[in-house]
């Protein structure tokens, strides 16, 4: 197990990472893929829980593709993975064209002004670079449009200029199967394909890769179901948890009948309760809306075997939970309650925060200690 430089017991709160899990969810997803190879998004630092063992993990579960979305963490993935593909998702920057090919990192062209930057630079390095073509097929973000790609194939030197090592686009709509939009995205990109027929294609994301074979293509490109997102939204979650993050109890406090907890007194005890006080807060990345009750709620944390609630207003440093229901002797001082994890799935704590898993993960704080587990030594590529 690997450990970041904070003492668990100087920590108000745990992260832990399973790798193993991460590369049991990864090699599930290169089978769902089918014939389809499968790379990896590790972008905003393997979504917060990473990069650097989470990148030696998928290497060493068999990824070769590797997406980022800044030059930068290119630059830092490229340190530790001297021979993986590294594609950067938002482009050529500006005058970095030197920066990319330096870092051997292919940018995936948005526009006909970066294709010229890049097929310009490419010749006076004395070589086409690689590089991927993103054509926006509906999801009215980054990418060229259906005509500016036609432009592109049509102008001879700038074609000549450019390496393309991959045709891609992004789905809109991937987490919900029946939307129309799927279709329409998927059939414009077979269109596409025909018009460069020897270049690798990718259009599905962790999403889409469950849409079946006719998206699936040549490459996925998986990234929150790498890390226990469920990519099947309204299903069962066929993702392994890869992060737990456990808050440590405090101190745990008598209520009485009628008394409040927290800033503002928004929660009012119904009955003498005990209410234990973890040392995890906004400033960790719990988010502030797991205070308030939903519909399905509410929020609650796993401790001691079971869900208790999570009572009054999350703080910075800390938040409460009514755990009248337990044994006064499960829950002391010092024993750890999960906020996220296996018993409290990702997807249901930010639904419980009217957020998304995605959001949740990626501002996951860093006063944690963070604890790796599950992979051989990190230091091997």
């Amino acid at each position: 197990m690997i450990t970041n430089a904070i003492p668990t017991d100087l920590a108000g709160a745990v992260l832990s990472i399973d790798l193993a899990a991460l590369q049991a969810n990864y090699r599930f997803l290169c089978k769902k893929a089918g014939k389809a190879a499968c790379g990896a998004a590790v972008k905003g630092n393997a979504y917060g829980l990473g990069i650097e063992p989470v990148a030696r993990a998928l290497w060493q579960a068999g990824c070769r593709d590797f997406f980022v979305a800044r030059p930068k963490e290119g630059e830092d993935l490229r340190a530790l993975l001297p021979g993986a593909v590294i594609y950067v998702l938002d482009g050529l920057f500006p005058r970095q064209a030197e920066f990319y090919a330096r870092n051997d990192l292919r940018p995936a062209l948005i526009s006909l002004e970066e294709a010229r930057e890049w097929a310009a630079f490419g010749r006076r390095y004395g070589r086409a670079l690689p590089c991927a073509i993103h054509v926006d097929t509906g999801i009215n973000r980054l990418g060229l449009t259906l005509a500016q790609f036609d432009t592109l194939l049509a102008d001879g030197f700038l074609r000549s200029g450019l390496s393309i090592s991959l045709l891609m686009s992004h789905l809109a709509c991937a987490d919900d199967p029946p939307h129309p939009l799927n279709k329409t995205q998927m059939q414009r990109f077979r269109e596409l394909r025909k018009k460069l027929p020897d270049v690798p294609a990718s259009l599905a994301n962790s999403s889409g890769i469950f849409l079946g074979k006719n998206y699936t293509n040549d490459l996925c490109r998986p990234g929150i179901a790498l890390y226990g997102g469920n990519p099947t939204p309204g299903r069962k979650n066929p993702m392994k948890a890869v992060a737990t993050l456990e808050g440590t109890v405090m101190q745990v406090r008598e209520v009485k009948k009628g008394d409040t907890v927290g800033y503002s007194a928004t929660w009012k005890a119904p009955r003498d309760s005990r209410i234990a006080i973890l040392g995890a807060g906004y400033k960790d990345g719990v988010p502030r809306h797991l205070s308030s009750r939903q519909k399905d709620g509410p929020a609650q944390v796993f401790v001691a075997g079971k869900r208790c609630p999570i009572v009054g207003r999350i703080s910075m440093d800390m938040m409460g939970v009514d755990v009248t229901a337990l044994p006064a002797p499960k829950v002391q001082r010092g024993t750890p309650a999960e906020i996220l994890g296996p018993h409290i799935d990702i997807e249901v704590a930010a639904g419980w925060a009217g957020t998304i898993s995605y959001e949740l993960l990626t501002r996951l704080g860093s006063r944690y200690a963070r604890l790796y587990s599950g992979t051989a030594n990190p230091g091997e590529s």
